[in-house]
């Protein structure tokens, strides 16, 4: 038997992986990556390679940076392989992260 999380983020990926990249997708794969805390914290956008991550706090900017090869890997099967080459991350104390479009 296959436990349940792995059922769903075995069925997550399908999903988002058929669908086009977007502000959205990015947005909720960020969200379902970091987590609910994180994301509220945070916002995000991706262009031409470069996740840039806006971060309410330095703290959260260390924890960020510290961990970006981590999320960049857990990203990668719901963005695409090649979706992220770096993360940049900024410290914005007026960070309002967008909500999910998916």
């Amino acid at each position: 038997m296959i436990p349940l999380q792995h059922a769903v983020s075995g069925a997550l990926i399908e999903l988002l992986s058929a669908t086009p990249l977007s502000d959205g997708k990015v947005s909720f794969a960020w969200l379902t990556v970091v987590g609910p805390a994180l994301a509220r914290a945070t916002a995000v956008k991706l262009e031409r390679g470069v996740l840039f991550v806006d971060a309410s706090s330095a703290q959260w900017s260390r924890e960020i940076q510290r961990s970006s090869r981590i999320i960049m890997g857990r990203l990668a099967p719901l963005l695409g392989a090649d979706a992220i080459q770096r993360v940049e991350v900024r410290v914005n104390p007026n960070v309002k992260p967008p909500q999910s479009e998916i």
